[in-house]
């Protein structure tokens, strides 16, 4: 088995949700008492985010490197970054460190690709349905992306700040996601990505019609994949 490199505290409730993950997958694929070998390097995610609001995103890269190539010297044989936004600094931390990292588009578009799904929503915090670092990674493998109409993205990010971040899950949340998704449906999405982790607190497939693609879920799969030999 190799060891899973991990950069999180972006927030702390997704590095839990890729560690048990991880872990409960492991469990699964290899034995009841099997577990993941994991090196985790956790940042401050309230000095991430302000150096994100401040746009200093060399200074982002620095930190986010820093703690890569601490794992990477722990003994890590590949790299995952807990986190959707941050991957604006994915190629810098990936040319910054020896190991490879499995990035969460190629993941997600490899997961369409088998789902036979061409035209796909994208959801998550305002920063990445705003900025094309992330989408047009999704673009250049042949997804045509749709993401929300700008005056919804104030209210999925508050939902995932003021709430899910927190670990807090409210019905009301819940309907206004659902919404949202289905808006990305009648604008012809043949699937949503639950581009962030906490999302995946909030949504399941069974709230909506629309085949939905959970991005952390399927990282960790990929991740588990390559750690146990099945790539």
């Amino acid at each position: 088995m190799q060891t899973i490199g991990l950069v999180g505290g972006l927030s702390w409730e997704s590095s839990a949700a890729y560690y048990e993950a991880l872990n409960r997958g492991v469990e699964q694929r290899v034995s009841p008492l099997s577990s993941a070998r994991t090196v985790l390097s956790s940042v401050d995610f309230a000095e991430v985010t302000a150096l994100q609001e401040a746009e200093r995103w060399d200074d982002v890269a620095a930190l986010l490197t820093a703690a890569a190539q601490g794992v990477e010297r722990a003994g890590a044989d590949f790299l995952l970054l807990c986190t959707t936004t941050f991957h604006l600094v994915a190629d810098q931390v990936a040319e910054a460190v020896g190991i490879p990292l499995l990035h969460l588009a190629d993941v997600l578009a490899d997961a369409a690709d088998e789902a036979g799904v061409r035209s796909i929503g994208f959801v998550g915090t305002t920063f990445a349905m705003s900025r094309p670092f992330f989408t047009d990674r999704l673009a250049a493998r042949g997804l045509t992306v749709h993401v929300p109409d700008p005056a919804r993205h104030d209210e999925v990010n508050r939902i995932i700040y003021d709430e899910l971040v927190h670990g807090r899950v409210e019905t009301a949340s819940r309907r206004t996601a659902v919404s949202v998704i289905e808006e990305l449906w009648d604008a012809g999405a043949g699937g949503v990505v639950l581009g962030c982790t906490e999302l995946e607190l909030l949504i399941r497939q069974a709230d909506v019609d629309v085949p939905v693609f959970p991005a952390t879920t399927l990282h960790v799969a990929a991740a588990l994949d390559r750690a146990l030999g099945a790539d």
